[in-house]
């Protein structure tokens, strides 16, 4: 009979751990992706789930955030792990991390990069509701996915097979609003130079007077931010 596969087993390895660098490229891309969307201050609260070696933890202390905290299921990664945010890593699973925390524990941002796809439809919805009920009155979700309205979408879906859901702006507008959440922003996730940067701006646009049905965000990932809904 066949063992069961276990591709968390030589995760480590695939991913090639090493304690992350923050260097300001990395701050501008969080400013980007993370601090400019949500209005987030230093006197916030945040969590990151899925926080793996630690960089976004450390562009938090970087910002002064006042309380932090960052969890992964994966117990290899205390190793690496910078030493000024180690007492900020959590090792758990963020549903037993949410059943431990207690009722008067809220966040006013939870942070997953590159997390909700290792989830199924179900599981990440269990787990956005989840979120939903430890979060601040004005609390904010802000998640990044790959991309699969997008043609370079793909390459980040199906290049790591413990993703199982995949999402567009739409899809996770669906999702969002399934849950008494609200999506109300989707971004681009936008790397490289910017003469780079204009000449993908040059070719999508051309692209999209071209197509009949141009996706509405052409970067590979997208950065979406959820709220609770006011109605």
């Amino acid at each position: 009979m066949a063992s069961k596969l276990n591709l968390y087993g030589g995760y480590g390895d695939f991913k090639e751990y090493q304690t992350p660098d923050l260097r300001e490229k990395h701050i501008a891309q969080f400013d980007r992706e993370f601090w400019k969307i949500s209005g987030c201050t230093s006197k916030m609260s945040v969590l990151e789930i899925g926080c793996g070696t630690g960089q976004f933890l450390r562009y938090l202390a970087h910002k002064e955030v006042q309380f932090f905290r960052g969890l992964d299921h994966d117990p290899a990664l205390s190793a690496y792990i910078h030493n000024d945010v180690a007492r900020n890593f959590v090792v758990s699973d963020a549903f037993k991390y949410f059943a431990n925390l207690g009722t008067e524990a809220d966040y006013d941002r939870v942070v997953m990069f590159d997390v909700l796809e290792h989830f199924s439809v179900e599981d990440g919805a269990n787990l956005l509701s989840t979120i939903k009920s430890h979060l601040t009155s004005d609390g904010q979700i802000i998640i990044r996915v790959p991309n699969m309205s997008s043609p370079w979408g793909g390459q980040y879906q199906y290049g790591d097979l413990t993703h199982k859901a995949a999402y567009t702006p739409g899809s996770m507008r669906q999702l969002a609003g399934s849950l008494g959440l609200f999506c109300s922003a989707v971004y681009p996730q936008k790397r490289g130079s910017r003469s780079r940067n204009l000449l993908q701006n040059i070719l999508q646009g051309t692209l999209n007077k071209m197509l009949v049905d141009p996706p509405e965000i052409w970067s590979a990932n997208f950065i979406a931010v959820l709220e609770i809904s006011k109605d």
